[in-house]
């Protein structure tokens, strides 16, 4: 499903991450790994955000060769999200539904399921932290993704929210959408049945 070939990334600060080889069938993976090891850098890279030296490619579609095609497979949400202030969550909805397919009917019901329901129509400006995560999570169950990419997803909402997104996970994954995820709970490694896990570690995978 995603494939990762003599991948780097590095800074100035002089942190780096090198992953040799790393191929992920579909499914749901973790990645774990302390703050500052790359476990955010690392996904940036997969969902076409970061730049980086080697190759990625999902179900044979290169990112570096096919960046359209291979970036309307990929969803992602930050682990910390940030909006223009001045928009409204529906603003963004229209604007992400610009450019996919839009369904009516999932917004309605991703906007259930995260107990977001009309606060959409405010201006984000006014959002909590548990309302900016909601809608980041919105966002990326939105359309027809193969891969979405979930960054930190439990943290800062409610325990019902969290219920509710571990059935949207599940529901998504019997559809054929394969995640990445990552999250500092402790009992996190118990919500699923994982295909595969991971650490980042000393700057590279395990």
């Amino acid at each position: 499903m995603l494939n990762l070939h003599n991948f780097h990334k590095s800074y100035s600060t002089g942190f780096s991450i090198s992953v040799d080889h790393l191929a992920l069938d579909s499914g749901i993976h973790l990645i774990k790994g302390a703050n500052g090891s790359g476990k955010s850098t690392l996904l940036k890279a997969i969902a076409g955000i970061h730049d980086f030296k080697g190759e990625i490619n999902l179900l044979g579609v290169s990112i570096k060769k096919d960046p359209v095609s291979y970036r309307k497979m990929v969803n992602f949400s930050e682990a910390e999200p940030v909006f223009p202030e001045f928009l409204s969550l529906d603003e963004l909805i229209n604007f992400t539904t610009s450019i996919i397919h839009e369904d009516k009917n999932q917004i309605l019901e991703l906007k259930e399921k995260l107990d977001i329901r009309d606060y959409s129509e405010n201006p984000i400006s006014s959002y909590s932290s548990g309302m900016l995560k909601k809608s980041a999570l919105l966002l990326a169950f939105l359309g027809e993704p193969k891969l979405i990419i979930l960054d930190e997803p439990f943290t800062t909402i409610d325990l019902a929210t969290q219920d509710h997104l571990k059935e949207l996970i599940l529901k998504k994954q019997e559809e054929g959408v394969s995640f990445i995820l990552t999250s500092h709970m402790a009992d996190f490694e118990d919500f699923f049945a994982y295909h595969s896990v991971h650490e980042i570690k000393d700057g590279s995978i395990i």
